[in-house]
């Protein structure tokens, strides 16, 4: 038999959001295309914590897709996916206040998440 370990990433969630993977109502965690979650892919687990609190959220990842912009990634993957509280403007606002322009040339990664039980 062949074991395989599941990577775990560990990812910071302002309250708002966490809530709301926490709730199952957010299916879409969007990211900076960073170096260190290059080798992330369908399988991993997603451990969300509170900065600064105890409280985690565990997600299995099902999917990661590369876009080359913030607008390109909620054009494809819909507002309602990432956020269901906010309009495609209000999300792309929020979004843009988190990662500023130098962050956002990197590029975006839409991780599309299950919330584990």
């Amino acid at each position: 038999m062949i074991e395989t370990t599941t990577r775990v990433h560990h990812l910071n969630l302002y309250r708002r959001y966490f809530d709301l993977v926490a709730a199952g109502r957010k299916n879409i965690e969007v990211r900076v295309r960073y170096p260190h979650l290059a080798d992330m892919a369908a399988g991993d687990t997603i451990r969300f914590r509170i900065k600064g609190t105890d409280e985690v959220c565990d997600v299995r990842v099902k999917r990661v897709t590369a876009y080359d912009d913030f607008e390109a990634l909620l054009d494809a993957e819909g507002p309602a996916n990432i956020n269901p509280t906010a309009t495609r403007g209000e999300q792309l606002v929020n979004i843009r206040t988190i990662y500023p322009p130098e962050k956002e040339a990197l590029g975006a990664l839409a991780i599309q998440i299950e919330r584990v039980l």
